[in-house]
C-alpha cells in the first residue's frame, strides 16, 4: 500500500521537459521516459479499483487478526515541472509533484488474540511528495550516458515525515531503428526501502515485418506491445510497482508515525489512447498480487518492520489521462 511506485527503478527519473529539445541524447531520452511511464508527463491523474481480498497480520511476529477487504481505491495525481535547462541541453534541473489517496472498505475482521469479530470503519490515508531532481547527459566508453540525482521530500496531509535521496547512472550501450540497449543502476538513500539498490537493464526491440515491439526493464517490467487502432497501444505482461504512505499510531504497543511499504507485481493488459493530440487515455486491467507489505517506525529500516501482512492475489482496473504537450 505504498504510493512510490518503483519509479527509481525506472531508469533515471527524469522529467518531459527533456523532450522538448534539439540535442539528440536529451530528447531522445525525455521521449522514452515519459512514454513509458504516463507519471513523468507534465500532468497525470490515474483511478486505480481493487477487488476484494483476504489478509493475515502478524505484529512483532505474532498472528493479530484475519480480514478481508471488500474494496481498495487508489487517487494519484503527479504534476512535473520544469526549472532549469542549460544551454548546451546536457544539464536540466525539474520538479515533481506527487498526490495520493488510499482508500478501504474492510469486511469482517477476526482478532486472534481475542477469538472474537469484529467490525472496522472505513480507512484512508492521503501521501504528498516533492521532488527535485537534476540531471545529466555525457558519454562514458564513448557511449551516452544519463546521471541522476533526486531529493524528495514526502509525508501526509498533517506534516512532512521524511526527506529521501536517490542516483542513478545508465548507459546507452545500443541504438538503432529497430533496437534500444542500456545499462544501469540505482541506489536509494532511504533506509526504510525494500530495494536499496539495483542494477537496472533495459531491452526495446521492434520485430522485423510485425506490429509487436518488446519492452523489457529489469526489474521492473516485461511487456510486449503492438499499435492497436490509428492512435492507440496495446501491452500485455507484468509489472513490478511499489506504493507507501504514512500511518499514525495511537496504541498500548504502537505510537507515533509509521510508514507501510508494499512491493505488487501486475499483470494483464494496458490500452492507451492518444486524443486531441496532446492527452493520453489509459485503462489497465489484470491481477494484482502483493509481494510483500511491511510496517516500519518512521526512517527504519525495513528489515526492523513491526507488522507485516499477507494477501490474496485481487483482481484491478487502473483508469488513467495524461497530458504531455512535448
Amino acid at each position: 500500500m505504498k504510493i512510490r511506485k518503483i519509479s527509481y527503478l525506472l531508469l533515471f527519473v527524469t522529467l518531459p521537459a527533456l523532450s522538448q529539445e534539439n540535442e539528440p541524447e536529451s530528447k531522445k531520452a525525455g521521449e522514452s521516459i515519459t512514454d513509458k511511464f504516463p507519471t513523468t508527463r507534465v500532468f497525470d491523474v490515474q483511478y486505480e479499483q481493487l477487488g476484494s481480498a483476504n489478509y493475515d497480520t502478524e505484529v512483532f511476529g505474532d498472528d493479530v487478526e484475519k480480514a478481508t477487504v471488500k474494496s481498495h481505491s487508489r487517487l494519484k495525481i503527479a504534476a512535473n515541472i520544469p526549472l532549469y535547462r542549460a544551454k548546451s541541453q546536457r544539464f536540466f534541473i525539474t520538479n515533481s509533484l506527487r498526490y495520493k489517496r488510499e482508500g478501504y472498505d474492510f469486511g469482517n475482521v477476526y482478532n486472534v488474540t481475542a477469538n472474537a469479530n469484529y467490525s472496522r470503519p472505513n480507512q484512508e490515508f492521503h501521501y504528498l511528495g516533492e521532488t527535485v531532481s537534476a540531471t545529466y547527459f555525457s558519454q562514458l566508453f564513448k557511449k551516452p550516458v544519463i546521471y541522476n540525482a533526486s531529493v524528495t521530500v514526502d509525508g501526509n496531509e498533517k506534516a512532512p515525515q521524511r526527506v529521501k535521496g536517490l542516483f542513478s547512472a545508465t548507459l546507452v550501450l545500443k541504438r538503432t531503428a529497430s533496437t534500444t540497449m542500456t545499462l544501469g543502476a540505482v541506489a536509494l538513500l532511504d533506509p526504510s526501502s525494500i530495494i536499496p539498490f539495483a542494477p537496472v537493464f533495459t531491452y526495446e526491440h521492434q520485430f522485423k515485418d510485425s506490429p509487436w515491439k518488446l519492452d523489457i526493464i529489469i526489474p521492473q517490467r516485461i511487456l510486449i506491445k503492438r499499435k492497436l487502432l490509428e492512435n492507440g497501444r496495446l501491452s500485455l505482461g507484468t509489472e513490478l510497482n511499489s506504493e507507501n504512505f504514512y500511518i499514525d499510531f495511537d496504541t498500548k504497543n504502537l505510537n507515533g508515525m509509521y510508514e507501510l511499504n508494499q512491493l505488487e507485481l501486475k499483470s494483464g493488459l494496458t490500452y492507451e489512447y492518444s486524443f486531441f493530440k496532446n492527452f493520453i487515455g489509459t485503462l489497465k486491467t489484470g491481477v494484482d498480487t502483493v509481494i510483500t507489505s511491511r510496517v516500519t517506525e518512521r526512517g527504519k529500516k525495513t528489515s526492523k518492520y513491526v507488522i507485516e501482512s499477507k494477501q490474496d492475489a485481487q483482481f484491478y482496473f487502473n483508469l488513467g489521462v495524461s497530458y504531455n504537450p512535448f
